[in-house]
C-alpha cells in the first residue's frame, strides 16, 4: 500500500511535463505554420477583392491578360484582341504591371 502512494506523485509529474511539451509543440506549429498561412490567405483575398476592370493579371496557369468584367466569383480576362476567357477568382494569383497584350 505504501508503494502505491509513493509512485503516484512521480507518475503525475511525468504526465504534466508531457502535457506541457505537447502544448508547446502546438504553439510552435500555430505561430510558425498556421498563423503565417492565414495572414497570406487574407492578403491574397484582399488583393483579389481589390482587382477591377482594366487591371493586368496573371492566372495560376500562367495566362496573362487584362480584366474586362468582374463577377461575384469570376473574372472575364481578355488575353488577346477579342479573345476573352472566364476564370474563377481563386485561379488569379498575381497582378502584373508588365503584361503586354498584342
Amino acid at each position: 500500500m505504501n508503494i502505491l502512494l509513493q509512485a503516484a506523485p512521480g507518475g503525475m509529474g511525468g504526465m504534466g511535463s508531457t502535457l506541457l511539451m505537447m502544448v508547446g509543440i502546438i504553439a510552435v506549429f500555430y505561430f510558425f505554420m498556421i498563423r503565417p498561412q492565414q495572414k497570406k490567405q487574407k492578403e491574397l483575398q484582399r488583393s483579389r477583392e481589390a482587382m477591377k476592370v482594366g487591371d493586368k493579371v496573371v492566372t495560376s496557369g500562367g495566362i496573362h491578360g487584362r480584366i474586362k468584367e468582374v463577377g461575384e466569383t469570376w473574372f472575364l480576362v481578355e488575353v488577346a484582341d477579342g479573345v476573352r476567357l472566364k476564370f474563377d477568382k481563386a485561379s488569379v494569383f498575381a497582378s502584373s504591371s508588365d503584361v503586354t497584350i498584342n
